[in-house]
């Protein structure tokens, strides 16, 4: 199982799990996000994760570091409420 390198499953280790039915998959093992600081920022209208994380990382695949950081599963929902406030690590 391979992933891109600015992925944040790149180091993650994988297992070997065996499925009722009796096959075998790889799987990722649980990740837990580190505890990050960083910046606090207001959802503006327009905002999407991406275009946030290229703005303040240089790098728009770089969203998970923020949904990592507001411990949030599904990034997305980080800039559906306008005016929200969020924390972007420091790169």
């Amino acid at each position: 199982m391979a992933f891109a390198k600015n992925s944040r499953y790149a180091k993650t280790p994988t297992v070997e799990v065996k499925l009722a039915d009796g096959r075998t998959v790889t799987a990722v093992k649980l990740r837990r996000p580190p505890l990050t600081e960083g910046d606090e920022v207001t959802v503006q209208v327009g905002d999407r994760l991406d275009l946030l994380a290229h703005r303040h990382l240089g790098d728009p695949t770089a969203h998970w570091r923020i949904a990592d950081a507001n411990a949030e599963v599904d990034g997305a929902e980080l800039c559906r409420e306008i005016g929200r406030v969020i924390v972007v690590p420091k790169s």
